[in-house]
């Protein structure tokens, strides 16, 4: 018999709180190939167990998908618990029933607000406000649940303790059309009598007003933080107690002196209230908070992981420049807050300098990331001690300058806590060369430093959703990261940033509209089609290319209005961070142009609609024929400039014919050799040519290129000191961001090419995975794993002098086929069911193949 389903999962989640879609996409893992599948649902668990099914029962449903099954059942309604389980039938039989897994439903509609109302302080109020709500419940509940929000950032808390880990809610989104609200389990945090709940406020993104002395990227004012919150109790009874957000909350100023998204933090912890947020605390000198609106935006519940601490790091060193000023070196560039320990008199102020860098006199250098920017916390005299993070800012940083410091350092001084979205980690990567695993490392470290709620293009400078990053290099993040849900979101920023007229802008949520090549650029606003196409070739997520291809003719109509007859684009940034200035834009811009034809092709076939999906393929095939009647250079079998990044796109779309592929492939090879194995192109070309060399079966050229050390190459970062992948090649020495992963494509090469595990070419949510390793490079060992969303597949493989061995473990029900390396550069092929596998080829394996 199948062994059960595991790992059930609602909108890619586990067990999650907050499910605002009536109809939400379910997924599992199941035992075995899967032929059929029933899924059952029910209000209850024992109405589930004895199968008296009051949502939904699918009945049996041939199908092989185990990702993207719509619940058909009844709407839940508000503030429910679904229970629901699974069970399949797969080619050795039907298996048991899965375990019961749970969702629960949040507040999608107004009405399910109950009345609350936003509220904030007064506008005499100087400091970022506390909002606190004491409240009597009859009898401790069984279950209680507290949703809030706030226009800004909040933190809130029940009794005086803290409600989950999520920080700097609610996130990046469209603050004039979108807010996320979330949801938190309170019920072991009530009690029977007197309870109180606590909102503290800062001002986030949303209010990013210019302070003297501080860097801003940009201004950005949304107006003061307000915020919006239900707290429900349902006690043994059944009856509920409803407290919201209204004229009876009170409000004071809290301790936060400054709060500047981008200039820092100030905490005077003289004006902190101890026990405000806790019952009995004395009140009568605050004032009630004020009721506000906030017309025209919609409350969605946060569906995806939320900014969390996840790791800290402690200085490997403690340097003293200068009389008073000690630097802190966390030895690895991260992007989080620093937390401070320390002891001495009230009103003694520390100020925290975070850089990425270090001047010629050993103090901090701001110069690239956006000076001055520092947190300062003012004591309150504890003998005891005093600890500290900012709760409103992060920062990205390897250095702190701790300045004004009460006595000597210690190693316990300051740490630094590294923040990002939780996404689970899904991946990893590793071989026997210490430069390939330092390549990435470093990139992994960039991607994590990115991702918060949207991705960003550094953590310091200007903390932007830039969008040709999801596309560009999400190979590369997702082969790390389990971003099914969190890219949800991100296409979701992207079509509430859509202007009328179709265009997609470079950055969402589009806190600021920036000149046209940087607002307008198909690579970047491509985003909107191409990153909803990866979420469905990774996850099987049909519902969010459903909800969005509209949006996506949309931006297709307006690449159309900007294009010679609807097929060659002419603007744009270009081949962004190329060494190489001379490829045209209009090459970079109509290879998106085509990527996103192609794309909606194969998206319009996935969701029913094949006579649109024909006519995007025919679309896509004319802008690759024009691409190359407008660009091709037959005397020299190359394409426009004849750099490398035209013949890479040119190679990548398809629009070289049979006959003149070799000779162009050829000549990319010895542009890259004349450049003694260096690549000169940008971020847009970059993912093609390491495709195009892989796909030609040229992954040698590859390897000699990431053997490099000298400039530009990813060895040079690493060189020279980068412990994060830097904005520009030569970054670590040039002076530009030291923590930026659009440059990052390397990293699927890594696993999918030398270590060799890849999803078929035709293949949805890994049901076909291909093994394939490229054992070049001097390489003897490599291995790979990724948590698909079917089980765990990995491979290792190794090469001594007289034998190639290679393992292979795949998930259950997933086929493979494997190809494994001849000693001559030939392919022995094998079609192989799922499990652990081992092959070994004899030969000559002292040189590359």
């Amino acid at each position: 018999m199948t062994t059960a389903p595991h790992t059930l999962r609602t909108s890619h989640l586990t067990e999650p709180l907050g499910i605002d879609d009536q109809h939400p996409d379910l997924s599992w893992r199941p035992g075995g190939r899967q032929r059929v599948y029933r899924i059952q649902a029910a209000t209850g668990p024992g109405l589930l167990d004895s199968g008296r099914c009051d949502l939904w029962d699918s009945g049996d449903v041939e199908d092989s998908r185990s990702t993207g099954i719509r619940y058909d059942g009844k709407p839940p309604g508000a503030r429910r618990r679904v229970w629901w389980r699974v069970r399949t039938r797969c080619d050795d039989g039907p298996s048991p029933w899965s375990s019961a897994a749970t969702w629960e439903t949040g507040l999608p509609t107004e009405s399910d607000w109950a009345g609350a109302r936003w509220i904030t302080a007064p506008d005499t109020t100087s400091r970022l406000p506390l909002l606190a709500k004491d409240f009597r419940l009859p009898s401790a509940p069984v279950t209680a649940r507290l949703y809030a929000t706030a226009l800004g950032t909040y933190e809130a808390s029940v009794n005086g303790v803290r409600a989950g880990r999520a920080l700097l809610e609610p996130g990046y989104t469209a603050y004039g059309k979108r807010l996320l609200y979330a949801v938190y389990d309170i019920t072991g945090a009530l009690r029977a009598g007197d309870n109180t709940v606590g909102l503290s406020l800062g001002n986030g993104i949303a209010h990013a007003p210019r302070v003297p002395g501080r860097y801003a990227k940009l201004h950005i004012d949304h107006g003061r933080p307000r915020a919006i919150a239900v707290l429900s109790a349902v006690h043994a009874d059944g009856t509920t107690t409803t407290i919201v957000t209204d004229d009876t909350w009170l409000t004071e100023e809290g301790p936060v002196t400054l709060s500047a998204w981008f200039g820092g933090e100030e905490h005077d912890a003289r004006l902190e209230l101890p026990g405000w947020n806790s019952p009995g605390h004395d009140r009568r000198s605050w004032s009630a908070a004020v009721p506000t609106l906030l017309d025209g935006v919609t409350l969605d519940a946060r569906t995806h992981p939320a900014v969390e601490v996840v790791d800290t790091v402690t200085p490997v060193s403690v340097s003293e420049p200068r009389p008073g000023t000690h630097v802190f070196d966390l030895g690895v560039n991260i992007a989080g807050r620093p937390r401070l320990r320390v002891t001495g008199p009230a009103g003694a102020s520390v100020a925290i300098h975070p850089a990425e860098l270090l001047a010629e006199d050993g103090t901090v250098n701001q110069r690239f990331t956006g000076t001055p920017c520092y947190d300062r916390y003012t004591l309150r005299g504890d003998p005891a001690g005093e600890e500290w993070a900012p709760a409103t800012v992060y920062h990205g940083f390897r250095y702190l300058q701790v300045e004004q410091l009460p006595g000597s350092p210690s190693p316990d001084t300051v740490h630094g806590e590294v923040m990002r979205t939780a996404n689970a980690r899904a991946g990893g990567f590793s071989c026997s060369s210490d430069l390939l695993n330092g390549i990435h490392r470093i990139i992994d470290r960039a991607a994590q430093s990115n991702m918060f709620s949207v991705l960003t293009d550094c953590p310091h400078r200007e903390k932007l959703g830039w969008l040709e990053q999801t596309h560009l290099v999400f190979p590369a993040v997702a082969q790390g990261y389990d971003v099914a849900a969190h890219y949800r979101k991100l296409v979701r920023d992207m079509a509430d940033a859509q202007t009328a007229s179709g265009l997609v802008p470079g950055i969402a949520p589009e806190y600021t509209v920036f000149e046209d090549k940087f607002r307008d650029d198909a690579n970047w606003g491509g985003a909107l089609v191409l990153a909803p196409w990866y979420l469905y070739r990774t996850y099987g997520d049909t519902t969010t290319l459903r909800a969005h291809y509209p949006d996506m003719l949309r931006f297709l109509g307006h690449l159309h209005s900007r294009s010679d007859d609807g097929l060659l684009l002419h603007h744009g940034l270009g081949d962004w961070i190329t060494f190489d200035d001379s490829t045209p834009k209009a090459v970079t811009a109509t290879h998106a142009h085509h990527r996103i034809a192609t794309a909606l092709g194969d998206i319009a076939e996935a969701i029913g609609r094949p006579d649109e999906a024909a006519a995007h393929r025919q679309l896509a095939d004319r802008i690759a024929e024009a691409f190359h009647a407008r660009f091709f250079d037959p005397l020299d079998h190359t394409y426009g400039s004849g750099s490398q990044a035209c013949d890479a796109l040119a190679l990548d779309m398809g629009a070289v014919p049979a006959e003149e592929a070799p000779a162009v492939l050829a000549h990319l090879v010895d542009a890259i050799r004349a450049e003694n194995d260096h690549v000169t192109v940008g971020e847009i070309a970059l993912p093609a040519l390491l495709r195009v060399l892989s796909a030609h079966d040229r992954d040698d050229v590859v390897a000699d290129v990431l053997a490099r050390t000298d400039s530009p190459s990813y060895g040079y970062q690493l060189a020279h000191g980068a412990t994060a992948l830097t904005e520009r090649w030569d970054g670590p020495t040039r002076g530009s961001s030291q923590n930026h992963f659009m440059l990052g494509a390397a990293a699927e090469w890594l696993t999918v090419s030398l270590a060799g595990l890849r999803q078929a070419a035709d293949s949805v949510a890994y049901e076909h995975i291909v093994v394939r390793p490229a054992p070049v490079g001097g390489i003897t060992r490599a291995s790979a794993w990724y948590e698909t969303p079917r089980g765990r597949a990995a491979v290792t493989w190794y090469r001594g002098r007289d034998e190639f061995r290679l393992t292979v473990t795949l998930p259950p029900g997933v086929p493979s086929r494997v190809e494994l390396p001849l000693p001559d550069g030939g392919r022995d092929v094998r079609e192989v069911p799922c499990g652990s596998w081992e092959f070994t080829v004899p030969g000559d394996w002292s040189r590359d193949a």
